[in-house]
């Protein structure tokens, strides 16, 4: 899980912007090219519950104690170094303070102690009219080359998502602050919504937004096929190897985040015959979990791989219906003779 992030104090001091007495809120676009829903996930949303709990703002489990900004997540780090990594100013302004020289590695590594202080890594605050504020934290090391007072328009690249700071994994923290008080884009008012009744009409995002950032009580990251076991760094870092031709195993893997308690998962991968060759089956998870990995497969038959399609179909079933699905396939060409 990442710490809540921040910029440490030796930085340019807050710089607050005198506006009306009913200030005009901003209209935010998304602050990575990614499209959300589909090549990118909201991980965590802003902690709506003011004692030592944590609720999203719709009352669900997609918070953690604390946590004041809005987590997007990218699958790998292929993807956060292409083209969806770049991260883009949600509105216009100018740039308050930066950070560019902090060690772009996972505290999976180094630890939370070695981030003390600077737990936000790269990143930029940007001031908008009216006292309002957004932060971007966790950037690429050496990706931040625009400098204070530099003025900005929406949409803008202003850096690309990376993993310093206090980082576990792939993701852009993003915050919004007026007059240094945190705002949930999602939901600016005081009240969350009932669960399962989360609607965007009252939030910040732009409307043309509304329906790719409509709530997921769950979503699932990824999926592939891989010749042996497989891990969550190697699996974020891009070394899980494909199957070649007559593998020694076949393995099937699915990734899922923002599960719930009571969450049931399932993995089950066929041959060319519709004959199961592996299933996986998860227990009923005892509390919500940020994300989890399954896999299952088999070893190379005596005889090689009988070549066609091989599907594997990854389930969730929360309260005993059906919450996440997804099938997916690989060829297995004939053996050379």
């Amino acid at each position: 899980m990442a710490t809540r992030p921040r910029l440490t104090p030796l930085l340019v001091p807050l710089l607050l912007l005198a506006g009306p007495a009913r200030a005009e809120l901003p209209v935010l676009q998304f602050p990575l090219a990614c499209e959300p829903g589909r090549t990118c996930f909201i991980q965590y949303y802003v902690d709506r519950d003011p004692g030592p709990g944590a609720r999203d703002y719709t009352g669900g489990s997609r918070a953690y104690d604390g946590h004041d900004g809005t987590d997007i997540r990218l699958p790998s780090l292929a993807a956060e170094a292409g083209p969806l990594g770049v991260v883009r100013a949600a509105a216009a302004g100018t740039i308050l303070r930066s950070r560019n020289d902090a060690p772009d590695i996972s505290v999976r590594e180094t630890g939370l102690a070695k981030v003390a202080g600077v737990e936000c890594g790269n990143g930029l605050v940007i001031a908008h009219p009216d006292g309002y504020e957004t932060q971007y934290c966790h950037l690429a090391r050496g990706s931040v080359t625009l400098r204070p007072g530099t003025a900005v328009m929406a949409g803008q690249p202003i850096g690309r998502a990376g993993l310093s700071g206090a980082s576990e994994f792939p993701h852009l923290h993003f915050t919004l602050r007026r007059d240094g008080r945190t705002l949930d884009p999602f939901a600016p008012g005081a009240e969350t919504s009932a669960p399962g009744a989360a609607s965007l009409k009252a939030s910040l995002w732009d409307p043309a937004l509304h329906e790719s950032l409509s709530y997921r009580a769950g979503s699932l990251l990824d999926a592939g096929f891989a010749d042996g076991a497989v891990t969550m760094p190697a699996i974020e870092t891009g070394t899980t190897r494909p199957p070649g031709r007559d593998p020694d195993a076949l393995v099937a893997w699915a990734r899922a985040i923002g599960l719930d308690a009571g969450d049931v998962q399932s993995l089950v991968l066929r041959g060319p015959d519709g004959r199961v060759l592996a299933e996986a089956n998860d227990p009923a998870l005892v509390r919500p979990r940020a994300q989890s990995l399954l896999f299952g497969g088999r070893k190379r038959p005596p005889g090689g791989w009988p070549p066609g399609s091989y599907t594997a179909h990854f389930r969730v079933l929360r309260a005993g219906a059906v919450a996440l699905e997804r099938s997916f396939t690989v060829e297995m060409p004939a053996a050379r003779p």
